[in-house]
């Protein structure tokens, strides 16, 4: 089954903490979510954001609706956290959050998504026709939507796609 490789970066016109203030509030995915996802937040708020979390989401793609269930796998405070789904679409689902500081109290945002599609050669046909194009106009709309909300910018800030879908490791 491949392994596919997902990574975006964005620049934040806000401190480290600020920035991942934003991130750690897990009710602001609703906020930079496209709205054709239908995403909602089913687990009642206030999430305590720590290792071992569970956080449970209704969304809808294609009209087909479906539940995901997302375990943050670790929480280093103010620098980097990691969301596994453990119930939902994806055979695998791996999301690293990284925040670094960058001269002049701005933020540089790492996001590292490893993920797999069940269903053998049908969902590799599927990630091909749909899929792909799917993670790439979701994560866009994040980033147009974080950039609005955080930077109080119209468009997105120039974002640095360092590798999109199409990469699989050797060995799965």
């Amino acid at each position: 089954m491949k392994t596919y490789l997902l990574e975006r970066e964005q620049l934040i016109r806000r401190s480290k903490e600020e920035t991942f203030e934003f991130f750690g509030d897990a009710f602001n995915l609703e906020k930079i979510t496209p709205p054709f996802l239908k995403f909602r937040i089913t687990t009642p708020n206030p999430i305590a954001m720590k290792a071992g979390a569970l956080i449970d989401y209704q969304l809808s793609l294609f009209g087909i609706p479906f539940k995901w269930r997302t375990l943050i796998e670790s929480w280093d405070e103010g620098d980097k956290f990691v969301d596994t789904q453990i119930k939902g679409p994806y055979s695998l689902w791996h999301h690293t959050h990284t925040f670094e500081d960058l001269a002049g109290g701005e933020t540089l945002m790492k996001d590292i998504v490893r993920y797999r599609i069940p269903f053998g050669v049908f969902g590799r046909i599927a990630h091909w026709l749909f899929i792909e194009k799917t993670l790439d106009a979701i994560f866009d709309y994040r980033a147009e939507a974080t950039s609005l909300l955080l930077n109080g910018d119209e468009k997105s800030t120039p974002m640095k796609v360092t590798g999109m879908a199409a990469t699989a490791f050797s060995g799965d």
